[in-house]
């Protein structure tokens, strides 16, 4: 499985190395008040997918928290119940049976 997913990442590296030999370019990004941003596409295009990148990072980390803080919560929640009813982890026994005979 290593081997092959060496092969995708090489293959994946090869076509976006092409990707990048094919538009290098000068292009023209015009922002707000007359400012304007001159580069190569290629970097252009990296820039505003790393850019991108970052700020779904960003979105995300508040939701990443809340739920560690709650699992955390949920986890000491668990141990306080389970030192109270003092059997930590322990088996449960099973229910005797009187059987006549």
């Amino acid at each position: 499985m290593k081997f092959v997913s060496t092969i995708v990442g090489f293959i994946l590296f090869v076509l976006f190395f092409g990707f990048a030999l094919k538009n290098t370019q000068e292009v023209d990004l015009h922002f707000f008040l007359n400012y304007e941003l001159r580069g190569p596409l290629v970097l252009m295009l990296l820039a505003f997918f790393v850019a991108g990148a970052g700020l779904g990072i960003l979105a995300v980390t508040p939701t990443v928290f809340r739920h560690r803080r709650e699992s955390s919560q949920h986890k000491n929640t668990i141990q306080a119940l389970q030192s109270a009813a003092g059997t930590g982890n322990a088996q449960p026994q099973p229910d005797s049976v009187d059987i006549a005979r």
